[in-house]
């Protein structure tokens, strides 16, 4: 791989980060956490998810002279009109886990029927060329579901083992790597991404 194939993955998140090199693995492009150039996470004061991606992509590329990628994604609930939203990796306050946040959802919705509970998970990937780029480009993508009122399922991250996906039959932490890719918010977005970046000239 060459200088100019090199993204930066505004994130330090190493599931985030095999989770999309899966996705993007057919496209000539060596993607790499921030991390890996001491970049700590950025400040998310946006209030939205288009805002937060822009942040992290302009902050990334700022900090490393590369090209960067960033993933706003969080869910929302209809019963809690929208939330936790953009505030879904902090939702049980800051440096929460995700069994903490996860916990303090299913506290949220205890003895809420079935039919009231249902979500979606919502995706921005937010790709920029360098920290000036005007015309940046934003993918968007949704999964619809619902949430149950105990886990099922180990694999995946954050919320995914509450995520029912009715098409499927199962929660999103059920599912392999590439069924969720498929039919995920991500998977979804990045797919968007991808035919976009084919035209890009490196």
């Amino acid at each position: 791989m060459t200088a100019s194939n090199t993204i930066i993955l505004a994130s330090g998140n190493k599931k985030k980060l095999k989770e999309l090199s899966g996705i993007l693995s057919s496209f000539s492009m060596n993607l790499l956490p921030q991390s890996n150039y001491q970049v700590e996470d950025a400040i998310e004061d946006g209030l939205t998810f288009i805002e937060n991606a822009i942040i992290k992509a302009r902050h990334a590329c700022e900090l490393t002279g590369l090209p960067a990628i960033a993933d706003d994604s969080g869910l929302e609930v209809d019963y809690l009109k929208g939330k936790p939203g953009i505030y879904s990796a902090r939702f049980a306050g800051e440096n929460a886990s995700d069994q903490q946040n996860l916990d303090k959802l299913l506290e949220s919705l205890n003895d809420v029927p079935k039919e009231q509970r249902t979500a979606r998970y919502q995706c921005i990937i937010v790709y920029m060329q360098h920290s000036q780029d005007p015309t940046p480009v934003i993918c968007q993508a949704s999964w619809k579901g619902m949430i149950l009122e105990a886990e099922s399922g180990d694999g995946g991250f954050g919320y995914d083992p509450i995520f029912y996906c009715p098409v499927a039959a199962k929660t999103a932490a059920q599912m392999t790597a590439e069924e969720k890719s498929s039919v995920s918010h991500r998977g979804k977005a990045l797919k968007a991404f991808a035919k976009i970046y084919a035209e890009i000239p490196l």
